[in-house]
């Protein structure tokens, strides 16, 4: 198995895992944030699915952060949010954090051992994605613990920053 069949397999786990998630969300918003997520590893696996066919592969980075941004935005002007059934799904988050992590450093211990130079900045891209996703859920983990001070202080505005 080369690097981008088994990226593809990792972005395939990532893609159903993020549904599930959402599946287990009460809360629209996160709901919309997880939807976007798995949506996000949907690219990603069409994208390494091109670069392992070595078909015309444009990679991107997404806006993901932005998006996220927006959500907690809405939410905020929502007025008050009970993040209380979302206690059961703390565990998945940590768990979705911690895949985030595993692929951003395969994909950069990847393209240090690529001597392709298309290919290495097509894993580098994709680590910074997956860091953003690390970051989001990082964000998403410290508004579940505390969602009114979290959304009060604005803290939702500097998770572009990643």
């Amino acid at each position: 198995m080369n690097v981008f069949e088994f990226a593809m397999q990792m972005e395939k786990d990532g893609e159903a895992f993020y549904r599930e998630i959402a599946r287990g969300t009460k809360n629209p918003g996160l709901k919309k944030i997880f939807e976007t997520l798995a949506d996000e590893e949907v690219v990603h696996f069409n994208t390494f699915k091109k670069l392992a066919e070595k078909s015309e592969a444009k990679v991107v980075e997404s806006n993901i952060l932005a998006k996220a941004n927006n959500i907690f935005a809405e939410m905020k002007e929502g007025g008050a949010v009970d993040l209380s059934d979302e206690t059961p799904q703390v565990e998945a988050y940590r768990k979705a954090m911690a895949a985030e992590e595993e692929a951003y450093t395969f994909y950069e211990k990847k393209a240090a051992e690529c001597s392709e130079e298309a290919e290495k900045e097509a894993l580098l891209v994709f680590a910074k994605e997956e860091r953003r996703h690390y970051h989001l859920l990082e964000n998403v983990l410290e508004f579940v613990s505390r969602p009114e001070t979290w959304i009060e202080d604005g803290e939702f505005i500097n998770i572009e920053e990643y």
